[in-house]
C-alpha cells in the first residue's frame, strides 16, 4: 500500500470530465454481472459516465447501438443473474488492425478513453494489444479522415484495466477468477445428487468436468467429494495407472463401500500426450472389474444458474479496484488486471500474468508436467498433494505411538465433518492413532472417547452438521474429569474444531497448564462458525455456507418484492455481536442497509435510510432490502425497525418481516467450506505432527510454551498459526469478536453500490505488484 496525492483527492471527483467502457468478452462465467454492476454504479459515483459494450469486442467493433450509456437503474436486479446481461460473443474483426481501427474510432467518438474489460487470457491479450496500437491507429484515422487531430489529442492515451472472468481458473497471478467458485457449486451439486443413487445401487460413476487446459475445477472437486480418483492434464497419471485404477477402486469395495466416483478434467491426458476420455476408463472399470459404471458429462451446466456470494462479491470488489485502477493510471502505467490474493485485492501487470498463463500450457505441450504444477502456485501443489495424500489409505509401517483426539466444539456449522475427516485420515498418514471425542467438552469429562479409522470418516466431506455432536460448555469446571481422561486414553494431542467457545476454550486449557501437567499437550484450534468470530482467522469453516443460504434467501424475497412493487424486506441474520454475514449478504444479495454491531448506528442514520428508501420509490426501482446483525442493538431491535419503517413508509412502501434463524447452520457444505475445511484439517496434523517431536523429552510429551497451543487461521494471503496466548489482545470477550476485523473496510463499498453518498476511503491504494514475485504464496 501506498498514500500519495490519492489521499487529498475527493472520490467522488477522480472520474468527471472522464468516460468509462465496459464489456464482457470469451465464455462468460456467473458473477460477471456482479462485475458490471460495480463497474458501472463506482464509476458513476467517482463523476465518470460510463458506457456499456454489448456483444463484446464486436460490439466495439460495431459501434453505434452495441454502445450506450449506462445508468445506476440499469444494473439493477442483475446481481442474481448468471451468465452476463451486456452479451458476449468471439470476435474475429478485433484479431485484424482493420477492426481495431474501427473499434478506435468509434470509442473517440464518445470520448471513452478508459476500458475495462471482464474476460479470460485472450480477451485480456487482445486488450493490452489494442493499448499497444493505440497511437498507430488514432495516427491513420487522423490520415483517413475518420477522426480530427483535435479528437485524437483528446484521447491520446487509452488505459486498460482487466478483470478475470473464467469458470476454469486458469489465469495465472489470481487464487480465484470470477465464476469458478460457482462453478465448482454446480459440480458438488450433480456429485451430491448422484451419491445417494450410486450407493443404492453399488455403482461406479465417471463424471467428466470442464478444464481443457487447466484441471482446477476438476481437482477441487476430487477434494470436496472425496473421489475416487482425479484426471487432471497437468500431472497425467503414471504408466500403467489402469492397473493402479481398478486396484484401488476393488480395494474401496472390498473395504465396505458402496461407490466409486472418479472425476475426469475433459482435457486430461496420459504421459505421452494422448487424451484420457470417460469413455476409455468406462469400457476398463466395466470389462476389467464388471462394475455396474455411469458416465455423466457435466457441460455448459457448469456455466450456468446463478452465481454464488463468493463470486458476486469477488466480482463488486474486483468492479471496484478495477474503476479505481483506470482513474489511477497515468500513460506510463502497464495495462494491469485486478485479482484476489488471500483475501486482498491486488493490481498485477496483465501480460506477466497471460505470459506465465501460456507458460503452464507449453509446460504441459512439452510434458513438463512438475513445471506445469508448479506454474500453476503453490496452491495448486499444496490441492494437489492434499488429494493425493486423503483419496487412498497408505500408512507408514512403522506407527509413531502417539494418540491424537479430535473434537467439535460450540453450535454446528457445515464443513466441521470435512475437517474432522481430514485431521483423522492424515494422523492415521503420520502413523498414529486417532481418537474420537462426542459431545465437545462435556464429552472429554465423561470419557466418551473411541478410536475412529479411515473409513469411519468417508463420505463426511459432503455432510453438513456435526458427527462428532458438539456442545457450547467451556472445560474450566470440567478440569478435573477432562485429565483424568486425557491420561486414562493417553492422549499426546488434540484438535479442537468450534467457534468462539473452541477458542476461550482453548485458552482456559492453555491457563490450567500450571495446575494440571496432562494439559501440557500440542493442541490445535481450528475456527468452525457460522459467525466468522474467531480471533486469529479472517474466514471461519462454515461461514461460506451460511452466507449462501442469506444470499439465496434474499434472491427470492428480492423476487418477491419486484413482482408486488414498493416493497421492504427487513430481514434479520445470525452472526452474534459480528457483522460479517449481514456485510457480507448485504454486498452479495445488492442490500439497501446492513446494522451492525461493529458499526455503530443512531436514530438520525435510521431516518436517513428510511428517506433513502422513500427516493428509490421514486425510481423504477421499487424495493428495498434491509439487512439487520440479531445483536446489533439491544433497542434498535428487529421488531423495532420493522415498526419503523411500516410508521415512516406509509402510503409510499409497505413492509415484511423475515427472521432466518437456524436454517443458516443447517444445509450441506459448499465446495468452499469443503476444501478449506479439509486443508485445515490436514495441516493442523502436519503441525502437532512437528509439535510433538519438538516436545517429546526421553520419550514423553511435555508441551508448557505458549506456542504449542494454537489457533490455525487464514491471515490476508495464506494459513497460518498464532499462539492462543498472543490473540488475547485483539479480542473483545464481552461481545465475543476480534477487536479488527478486515471486512470492516470492504463495508463502504456496499453503501455505494446501494447510492449512499459516503466517501470511499482512497488513502491507501493498492500498488502494482509483480505475479512472479507473488506466485504461490497461498492457498486457494
Amino acid at each position: 500500500m501506498s498514500t500519495d496525492l490519492h489521499a487529498t483527492m475527493d472520490p467522488t471527483k477522480m472520474g468527471v470530465g472522464r468516460s468509462i467502457a465496459v464489456l464482457t468478452s470469451g465464455g462468460d462465467a456467473q458473477g460477471m454481472n456482479a462485475a458490471v454492476r460495480a463497474t458501472v454504479r463506482v464509476g458513476l459515483y467517482t463523476g465518470a459516465k460510463v458506457f456499456f459494450v454489448h456483444e463484446g469486442y464486436q460490439g466495439l467493433v460495431d459501434g453505434g447501438d452495441h454502445i450506450r450509456p449506462a445508468t445506476w437503474e440499469s444494473v439493477s436486479m442483475m446481481l442474481q443473474l448468471g451468465g452476463t446481461v451486456i452479451g458476449s460473443a468471439r470476435c474475429k474483426d478485433f484479431m485484424c488492425r482493420e477492426g481495431r481501427m474501427k473499434a478506435a474510432c468509434n470509442l473517440v467518438k464518445l470520448g471513452i478513453t478508459n476500458l475495462c474489460v471482464i474476460g479470460g487470457d485472450g480477451s485480456l491479450t487482445g486488450a493490452n494489444q489494442f493499448r499497444t496500437d493505440w497511437g498507430g491507429l488514432l495516427a491513420d484515422l487522423v490520415k483517413d479522415g475518420k477522426i480530427t487531430q483535435e479528437e485524437a489529442k483528446k484521447s491520446s492515451h487509452l488505459n486498460i484495466v482487466g478483470m478475470v472472468g473464467s469458470i476454469d481458473n486458469d489465469f495465472c497471478g489470481t487464487d480465484m477468477t470470477i465464476g469458478t467458485d460457482s462453478a465448482l457449486h454446480r459440480i458438488i451439486e450433480v456429485v451430491d445428487a448422484i451419491t445417494t443413487t450410486a450407493q443404492s445401487h453399488q455403482r461406479t460413476f465417471i463424471l467428466e468436468v470442464m478444464g481443457r487446459h487447466c484441471g482446477y475445477l476438476a481437482l477441487v472437486s476430487a477434494l470436496s467429494c472425496g473421489a475416487d480418483w482425479v484426471f487432471i492434464p497437468e500431472m497425467p497419471p503414471d504408466d500403467g495407472w489402469e492397473n493402479h485404477l481398478c486396484r484401488r477402486l476393488a480395494d474401496q469395495r472390498s473395504r465396505g463401500s458402496r461407490l466409486n466416483v472418479i472425476i475426469v478434467a475433459e482435457g486430461a491426458i496420459t504421459r505421452d500426450g494422448k487424451a484420457i476420455t470417460s469413455d476409455q476408463i468406462k469400457k476398463l472399470v466395466t470389462e476389467r472389474l464388471g462394475f455396474d459404471t455411469r458416465t455423466t458429462i457435466l457441460g455448459h451446466v457448469q456455466r450456468g444458474g446463478t452465481p454464488s456470494a463468493f463470486d458476486r462479491v469477488l466480482g463488486s470488489r474486483m468492479g471496484v479496484e478495477a474503476v479505481m485502477a483506470l482513474l489511477e493510471a497515468t500513460p506510463d502505467t502497464p495495462a494491469c488486471v485486478v485479482s484476489l490474493s488471500g483475501n486482498q485485492a491486488v493490481r498485477l501487470p496483465l501480460m506477466e500474468c497471460v505470459q506465465v498463463t501460456k507458460d503452464v500450457t507449453a509446460a504441459m505441450a512439452s510434458g513438463r508436467f512438475e513445471d506445469a504444477v508448479k506454474l500453476r502456485g503453490k496452491s495448486f501443489a499444496n490441492n494437489w498433494n492434499t488429494y493425493k495424500l486423503l483419496a487412498h489409505i497408505n500408512p507408514p509401517d512403522v506407527k509413531s505411538n502417539i494418540n491424537v483426539a479430535v473434537m467439535n466444539i460450540g453450535a454446528p456449522c457445515a464443513g466441521m465433518n470435512a475437517a474432522v475427516r481430514a485431521a483423522v485420515r492424515m494422523g492415521i498418514i503420520e502413523g498414529h492413532s486417532m481418537f474420537a471425542v462426542y459431545e465437545g467438552f462435556d464429552g472429554l469429562a465423561q470419557g466418551q472417547i473411541e478410536p475412529i479409522s479411515w473409513n469411519t470418516v468417508s463420505g463426511w466431506t459432503g455432510k453438513g452438521g456435526s458427527m462428532l455432536g458438539t456442545k457450547r460448555t467451556l472445560p474450566g469446571k470440567l478440569l478435573e474429569k477432562i485429565t483424568l481422561n486425557i491420561a486414562k486414553f493417553n492422549i499426546h494431542a488434540l484438535v479442537i474444531i468450534g467457534g468462539f467457545e473452541a477458542y476461550v476454550g482453548g485458552l482456559e486449557l492453555l491457563q490450567a497448564r500450571e495446575q494440571y501437567e496432562e494439559l501440557c499437550i500440542p493442541f490445535v484450534v481450528i475456527p468452525a462458525t457460522v459467525s466468522n468470530n474467531v480471533p486469529g482467522s479472517d474466514f471461519s469453516i462454515g461461514a461460506d455456507t451460511a452466507l449462501n443460504t442469506i444470499t439465496t434467501t434474499c434472491d427470492r424475497i428480492k423476487q418477491s418484492a419486484a413482482g408486488t412493487k414498493r416493497r421492504v424486506f427487513i430481514v434479520e441474520t445470525m452472526g452474534g455481536y459480528c457483522g460479517y454475514l449481514a456485510t457480507m449478504a448485504g454486498l452479495a444479495a445488492g442490500a439497501d442497509a446492513a446494522y451492525i454491531y461493529e458499526d455503530k448506528f443512531s436514530i438520525k442514520d435510521l431516518t436517513a435510510n428510511v428517506a433513502h428508501l422513500v427516493q428509490k420509490m421514486k425510481t423504477t426501482v421499487k424495493r428495498g432490502l434491509i439487512l439487520r446483525n440479531e445483536n446489533c442493538n439491544a433497542n434498535y431491535t428487529t421488531e423495532f425497525l420493522f415498526n419503523l419503517y411500516s410508521e415512516e413508509g406509509k402510503g409510499i412502501f409497505d413492509c415484511r418481516l423475515n427472521v432466518l434463524g437456524h436454517m443458516q447452520q443447517g444445509g450441506t457444505p459448499t465446495p468452499f467450506d469443503r476444501n478449506f475445511g479439509t486443508k485445515m484439517g490436514a495441516k493442523s496434523i502436519l503441525w502437532l505432527t512437528d509439535k510433538l517431536k519438538e516436545c517429546c523429552r526421553h520419550g514423553r510429551i511435555f508441551a508448557n510454551t505458549s506456542n504449542s497451543a494454537c489457533v490455525l487461521g487464514m491471515k490476508k494471503r495464506g494459513l497460518t498459526f498464532q499462539a492462543i496466548a498472543d490473540l488475547k489482545d485483539d479480542t473483545d470477550f464481552e461481545h465475543r469478536i476480534p477487536k479488527t476485523q478486515w471486512w470492516l473496510k470492504i463495508r463502504p463499498i456496499m453503501k455505494i453500490l446501494a447510492k449512499y453518498d459516503i466517501k470511499l476511503d482512497t488513502s491507501e491504494h493498492v500498488d502494482m505488484e509483480h505475479v512472479l514475485s507473488k506466485r504461490g504464496n497461498h492457498w486457494k
